[in-house]
């Protein structure tokens, strides 16, 4: 290795140091946990290794239902916050009076903390005995019946925990996607309406294409972050997630460390490793559809 690799492995080692003290040397630790049985907080024991903790953990119905709910929010809340991202953006690209306004606007839920967020949105949808919420005030003006979307129906309580994790994402990926389409060379439009080609075929032949790079960062950073909601949900049925079957992976992983039936860090162990062997599964194949999809 001559002189110039040396430099440049010198330069890289405080990043490696960083990495591997605080990602890879945790990685490692929590799977050592997990297979660690019967593992005693107390005394720092165990009396076996193997999967029973996986299979404990595949079993449990509050995982089953975290991992329900999570799949869920994940299929639904990150197309859907990228189509409206890519829509609003377009309509942002077009205008050219107050643009900057409108861009401020959009961007400001991103720099709200999104427990007082939630507590918000806890408001305008919670039927409580003096009120039903303005949600529900709306809903009774059109002639429908007031639902209870904090403590009622699954599907009520799934569809504002949805409504509101596209709420918290949007501003961040409207910001990118109108960054990435003033980005566009504006020969190819020109190009485009020259040959008379429609608005429709434009956008499909072009524009989607130009940004698809940045399209294809925003769906693998949505598939990760979607995985690891905890936050979103607390905020709007408190930290007791289990008795309101809203529960995601990363709050069951919580539970199990610290909450009510907290202190078994080998089942969170295990949890956390399927976290992770689930978004690593999702990220591959991502990465496969994009060498057929994405135009660098």
């Amino acid at each position: 290795m001559d002189k110039k690799d040396w430099k440049g492995w010198l330069y890289l080692l405080p990043a490696i140091l960083f990495l591997g003290a605080f990602m890879v040397y945790p990685l490692i630790d929590v799977f050592v946990y997990s297979v660690e049985e019967g593992y005693n907080s107390a005394s720092q024991t165990f009396f076996g290794i193997g999967l029973y903790n996986y299979s404990y953990v595949l079993r449990d119905p509050y995982f089953l239902q975290a991992l329900k709910n999570t799949f869920i929010l994940v299929l639904i809340t990150v197309p859907l916050s990228t189509a409206l991202a890519l829509l609003i953006s377009v309509g942002l690209s077009s205008i050219e009076k107050l643009r900057d306004l409108y861009q401020t606007i959009y961007f400001l839920p991103y720099v709200t903390n999104t427990l007082a967020v939630g507590l918000v949105f806890m408001i305008l949808f919670k039927k409580t005995a003096y009120t039903d919420g303005l949600v529900n005030l709306i809903l009774s003006f059109f002639g429908m019946t007031p639902i209870d979307f904090i403590d009622g129906p699954y599907w009520a309580k799934m569809f504002v925990l949805c409504f509101y994790t596209i709420w918290v994402v949007l501003p961040f990926k409207i910001l990118i996607l109108t960054s990435a389409l003033a980005s566009v060379n504006p020969d190819y439009y020109r190009a485009a309406k020259v040959d008379g080609t429609s608005k429709l075929r434009t956008f499909f032949s072009i524009t989607i294409p130009m940004i698809s790079p940045t399209l294809f960062y925003l769906i693998i950073t949505g598939f990760i972050g979607a995985f690891k909601v905890y936050s979103d949900a607390v905020a709007l049925f408190g930290t007791d997630l289990n008795a309101a079957e809203m529960n995601t992976i990363v709050g069951y992983i919580y539970d199990m460390l610290y909450g009510n039936s907290g202190g078994y860090p080998s089942f969170a162990s295990a949890a956390a490793i399927l976290l992770f062997a689930v978004v690593l599964t999702i990220t591959c194949i991502n990465l496969l559809i994009s060498k057929k999809h994405v135009h660098y």
